[in-house]
């Protein structure tokens, strides 16, 4: 049904559509989404390995994104007045977080959480969360943390080959995001906003010592007649004209895409201290208006400019696989309100974007990126 070209793909239409017209099959198919014991997390879990086998490359990027869903009332699990991108606004919506692949052979998503605003886990929203069938054990996660949750469960299961995590600014502004990402041993590449504070070069550290009244300092601090951090914003514009390179981010459909980039080995400030060093990614478009971004990344010293030029024109992929499965799939037609509806809908949103991209490379479109 969510293959079809049904303007409308709720489960009455699709039922109504490939099986005729029978209520009791309409019921069925509703119990099915919304209350079927059916476990999508280990079908995720197929999926996944699916996904390796059709697009997997040992460079292969994980992006972090997230998208509004706009509903009505207040009874579908986790709605809230929240800024919902699909309206541009703050609006009634649900909010999930996604996770998706991509590499040069194609895109599609791995997986996904429902972010439930912290009001829901007051005592008011108890009846509802007992009525949507929301787990008694859930505790509030930010949108970074369900990520990261993510994150571990594709790193554990070592399915999904990928070296790079990939996010925008709405992750990048969160330093505990970056530094997980670091723990996990994968390499991260996120905007990050212009007042970001970082040193250019490694500044001198003192070691932890025992202080001036004899407490021992925990942390190395700056040393004595160091310069402050300065923001991200102040070392792009201070960077000499020589520093700036044109390169081709990706072949376009109208021919190549282009940008000048500056790349600075920096040390990230964290609370005040020199914490690890990174590459600091200025990226300035080539129009008429210079826009300038800005990006920080872990990736080794000895990674060449190339690489972190390549990753930086891969935010659109996971943007346009949201695109695709609600203008194609119905990923937002759903009228379910439980939680494991919810999570049910997006499973098989997931296979069904998958299939079309397998199809893709089975009549050998030409490669994406």
């Amino acid at each position: 049904g969510q293959l079809s070209d049904l303007a409308r793909k709720t489960v009455e239409p699709m039922v109504l559509a490939t099986h005729g017209p029978d209520a009791a099959a309409v019921r069925a198919g509703q119990q099915f989404l919304g209350q079927g014991a059916w476990d999508d997390t280990a079908i995720l879990v197929r999926h996944q390995g699916l996904v390796a086998e059709s697009l997997g490359e040992p460079d292969g990027v994980v992006i972090f994104d997230g998208s509004g869903f706009p509903k009505q009332g207040t009874h579908s699990v986790g709605v809230a007045r929240q800024y919902c991108g699909a309206v541009g606004k703050v609006a009634n919506c649900q909010h999930g977080v996604f996770a998706a692949y991509v590499s040069r052979k194609g895109y599609t998503f791995l997986d996904r959480r429902l972010y439930m605003p912290q009001p829901w886990f007051d005592e008011a929203h108890a009846p509802l969360c007992q009525r949507d069938g929301v787990p008694t054990d859930l505790t509030f996660q930010t949108e970074p943390q369900l990520a990261l949750d993510m994150l571990d469960g594709l790193v554990e299961r070592a399915e999904v080959p990928f070296s790079w995590v990939m996010a925008d600014e709405h992750y990048g502004m969160i330093p505990s995001f970056l530094d997980g990402i670091e723990s996990r041993q994968k390499w991260y590449f996120a905007e990050v906003s212009t007042s970001t504070k970082v040193w250019v070069g490694a500044p001198q550290v003192e070691a932890p010592s025992p202080g001036a009244l004899g407490r021992p300092r925990k942390h190395p601090r700056l040393a004595p007649g160091e310069a402050k951090a300065q923001e991200v914003a102040q070392v792009a514009a201070g960077l000499p004209a020589e520093a700036w390179q044109r390169y081709t981010v990706k072949e376009g459909s109208k021919g190549p895409i282009e940008a000048i980039f500056a790349f600075v080995r920096v040390t990230r400030a964290r609370r005040g201290r020199p914490g690890a060093p990174a590459w600091l990614v200025c990226r300035r478009s080539t129009d008429e208006t210079g826009e300038v971004k800005l990006f920080l990344s872990n990736a080794p010293a000895t990674c060449p400019p190339e690489d972190l030029v390549r990753v930086s024109g891969l935010r659109w992929p996971v943007e346009t696989a949201i695109e695709e499965a609600k203008g194609e799939l119905g990923m937002d037609h759903y009228e379910t309100r439980t939680w494991r509806g919810w999570h049910h809908h997006m499973t098989q949103t997931f296979l069904a974007h998958h299939f079309l991209v397998r199809m893709r490379l089975k009549v050998k479109k030409k490669r994406l990126l």
